[in-house]
Order: structure tokens, then C-alpha cells, then sequence
């Protein structure tokens, strides 16, 4: 479902991609004002203290950045900026080893800005060309270096699903941190998803390394997913920044949505809206009951084994099983619960619920189920009085939509 990675210093790593409110800030430098800002003389190697001051009658153009005086561990969450008094900005750089950072100069070519945040424990050099009135180019370089981080220091974001991968309608956009997030609505800020065609939809906390997003209804099929994390730097609280910003592109398919009845032990299979097929099934029996509600596809397995100890269930227990060539399994939640073939209960099927909590059907029925199947597909099931939770594997759409859009930081 996600990438992992251990806690070893990380590669150097790919440029990063551009907020939207960075690139709005950049285009508009107005913002600048508001910031604490440097006087810096034209050919300085660092910034020197003291106020920024109007030069609009000096020979010399003055340079002003937001940079702290002194250019040692500046913070990695920092976007920085420069702007020219008495001159116009021809153009401006800010380097490092890993590459340059990327940066707008503004309509009026009196400042520029980045649009990325800072590595840590690194050393960039700032270098901007200025023209004044008559004609002639004046020069101007910084150099400064960043905080040192650790690996303990920055969270790491994983996503699901994975770049280039086609899903279900059901799947919701999964981000998971290696390290706890304090400041949720920092990062939240910095987190977009957009679809063709658009589609409303929020994010959702489910703690604090954990954060879903759905549309309001399932999505149309068809759809082009992008998820944009410009968390790099950004400080997520309590000493953690963002360790790395993801771009992860993925498809829509056709949309798969199964409508189990628990009371008529039968599941109905649509696609696109039209019914395909309408299958028997058994569901849990009395101790052992399958959980109502809408459940999404997380993983698919040919051939699974399935041991009761999984789920508390010993040797010692008279419903004690291990069977270890289950075929075509696919789960739905995580306590458990799948969907699966069961020759052992064919003649249940239809009829009765008699497993302990999955869906059983006969090996053919599950098999062409598995071959149309994609993770993200629906389950919709009726008919039991246990209901299904939103965090028991992909249960967002458990809640309405309003509630679902509480669950966000910036609600």
C-alpha cells in the first residue's frame, strides 16, 4: 500500500515541486513588507545588520532579502526573498550543490522570491543582477548555510496509491508520516489534490500520522488523479519539518461497485452502473457477523493463507482454521475481513451464512470477481446489525461527507 524507508541519512534528493501559495506569493511581492528583512550592500559576502532604507536618491542600489543576519543555520522552512531599491532586478539565483532553487522575479522586476523551501545543512549562494537607470549592471551575492536536521527531525510522507497505478472508485488518497505531526494545518496547507474532471473533496485526519482525502461521492471513472505534498521544510511542530515533497499522479477506472445483501445471501456485481452478474454468497455466522456498511478493496492475493490465530482465535478454540491455499482473496478491512472462493461452503452459498466473517463463494464466481477487480472497488453491504468503522481499513466513506470534512485541520 506505501513505501517505507529506514531512518539512514537520506540520498540527495529531487528538486521539489511548487505550492500554489508559494508561486501566488512570488507573483506578488507586496508580501515582502511584512517580513523581517536585511540591508545588504551591493558585493556582499553576508548580509549586514540594520534596517532596510530607501535609496531612492542614492548613487548605489540597496539590496534587502529576508534572510536572518549573521547567514548560519538558517531555517530550512524559510522561502526566501529578495528585493532591489533604486534599481531593477535583471535577475537572480539562489544555488546550491543539490541544484538551484526555483524562483519568480516579480511583474515589476523590483524583487523575486523562491518557490521552494531549503535543504538542511547546506550551503546556497544567493546572486542577483541588478540595472539601474543609466544603463549600468550592479552585481550582488550572499552566501549563507541552513540548520543541520537529523532523520529524527523530518517526517516522511508515503502515498498510496502509487504513481501510475488505476484504482476503484472507493480509493481514497492515503498520506502516512514515519513521524508524528503536530502542526497539522501547516502541513494540510501544503497538500493539494486535483482531478480532471474537478471533484470536490477534504482531507481527514485519522491521527497523527495518518491523513485521508475523498471526494464527496465516489469518484467518476475515468478520472486523472494529481497529489501535490509541498512539505519539504515546512514545520510540522514539536521539532519535525517535512523531510521530502511528493508529486504522485494516478487513474480512475471503471467503477466497480458490489452490493452484498447479508438477509438474501446474494452479492450483485455493476459496472458502470449496469449489473453484471448477481452471485450467492455466505457471510458471517452467529458470533462471527460481517460488518454493514462500505468497505473498499485494499489488496488483492491469488493464493493466501488464512490462520484464525490472526484474529485470536487458538487451536484450542472448536473455531479454530488454518487453511494455507485460500484462493482468490481479496481483502477488505484490516481486522480480516475478504472476499474469497470457499468450496468448503458451496452448499451454504445462497442459502445461509456459516464463515467467520468473510465472503465465500465458489471458486469460479470468485475468480472472474478477482479478474475484474481492482483495489479501490466498492463493497456496499446490507443487512447485518454490525456496522462498519471508518478506520478498518479504507472506511471513509462510513460518514457522510460533512463529517468526513471535520476531520480536516483547516475545518
Amino acid at each position: 500500500m506505501s513505501e517505507r524507508r529506514s531512518r539512514t541519512p537520506a540520498p540527495a534528493r529531487p528538486a521539489r515541486r511548487v505550492s500554489a501559495g508559494a508561486a501566488s506569493l512570488a507573483l506578488s511581492l507586496t508580501a515582502l513588507t511584512g517580513c523581517q528583512w536585511t540591508e545588504v550592500t551591493p558585493g556582499a559576502d553576508r548580509p549586514a545588520e540594520g534596517p532596510a532604507t530607501s535609496t531612492s536618491t542614492s548613487a548605489k542600489p540597496v539590496f534587502v532579502s529576508n534572510l536572518p543576519a549573521g547567514g548560519t543555520d538558517v531555517g530550512v522552512d524559510l522561502l526566501v526573498r529578495l528585493r532591489v531599491e533604486g534599481a531593477r532586478l535583471a535577475s537572480a539565483r539562489l544555488t546550491s550543490a543539490a541544484g538551484d532553487v526555483e524562483g519568480r522575479l516579480s511583474r515589476a522586476t523590483r524583487g523575486w522570491a523562491a518557490l521552494d523551501r531549503l535543504e538542511p545543512g547546506t550551503d546556497y549562494t544567493l546572486h542577483a543582477r541588478a540595472t539601474r537607470a543609466n544603463g549600468e549592471s550592479v552585481s550582488h551575492t550572499v552566501r549563507f548555510r541552513t540548520e543541520e536536521l537529523s532523520l529524527d527531525e523530518q517526517t516522511y510522507a508515503s502515498v498510496a496509491p502509487l504513481d501510475g497505478e488505476t484504482v476503484g472508485v472507493g480509493m481514497p488518497v492515503i498520506v502516512t508520516f514515519d513521524l508524528p505531526v503536530t502542526d497539522r494545518a501547516a502541513l494540510e496547507r501544503e497538500m493539494t489534490v486535483t482531478s480532471t474532471p474537478p471533484q470536490q473533496g477534504s482531507w481527514h485526519w485519522l491521527d497523527d500520522r495518518e491523513v485521508h482525502w475523498r471526494p464527496a461521492e465516489y469518484w467518476q471513472a475515468g478520472t486523472d488523479v494529481s497529489v501535490d505534498l509541498d512539505i519539504n521544510g515546512v514545520d510540522a511542530g514539536g521539532g519535525i519539518h517535512g523531510q521530502e515533497s511528493r508529486h504522485v499522479e494516478f487513474q480512475v477506472g471503471d467503477a466497480h461497485v458490489y452490493r452484498v445483501d447479508a438477509r438474501r445471501h446474494r452479492m450483485k456485481v455493476f459496472r458502470n452502473g449496469s449489473l453484471l452478474r448477481t452471485l450467492p454468497v455466505t457471510l458471517g455466522k452467529p458470533g462471527f457477523t460481517t460488518r454493514s456498511g462500505t468497505k473498499v478493496v485494499i489488496e488483492k492475493f491469488a493464493e493466501k493463507r488464512m490462520n484464525s490465530e490472526t484474529v485470536g482465535i487458538g487451536e484450542s478454540n472448536p473455531e479454530y482454521y488454518d487453511i494455507d491455499d485460500v484462493q482468490w482473496a481479496m481483502r477488505l478491512t484490516y481486522s480480516g475481513e475478504f472476499i474469497h472462493a470457499a468450496p468448503w461452503s458451496i452448499d451454504s452459498q445462497g442459502s445461509a451464512n456459516v464463515s467467520h466473517g468473510c465472503t465465500g463463494m465458489s471458486p469460479a464466481d470468485a475468480g472472474w470477481l478477482y479478474a475484474m477487480t481492482q483495489r479501490g472497488d466498492v463493497v456496499e453491504y446490507t443487512g447485518t446489525g454490525r456496522p462498519m468503522t471508518l478506520e478498518n481499513g479504507f472506511g471513509d466513506w462510513n460518514v457522510s461527507f460533512a463529517e468526513y470534512r471535520r476531520g480536516s485541520a483547516l475545518s
